[in-house]
């Protein structure tokens, strides 16, 4: 996605990393780049918008289960093949 116009951070790392803004997963100088990023791009800002809302959905419906912790594992196993993937 591009809403077409020059941003300092391209449209699609934005989006890419939007999960890890919304979790604070960032350095505070990633983290100051989405944001003025989002402040200049509505499209993105949209996006991001959609992404909270799932996140608050997820977090409502989830509330009152734990994952098990074998799948716990497997997703944490899983996020580090990606970001060694990435990186």
């Amino acid at each position: 996605m591009s809403c077409g116009n020059p941003h300092d951070t391209d449209c699609r790392e934005v989006l890419d990393r939007v999960y890890e803004y919304l979790d604070g997963e960032m350095t505070e100088i990633d983290i100051d780049k989405i944001r003025q990023h989002l402040v200049e791009c509505s499209p993105c800002l949209s996006e991001y918008d959609l992404d909270v809302a799932l996140k608050a959905l997820v977090r409502r419906s989830c509330a009152c289960e734990s994952a098990p912790e074998e799948l716990r594992a497997k997703i944490m196993v899983r996020i580090t093949q990606v970001r060694l993937e990435l990186g």
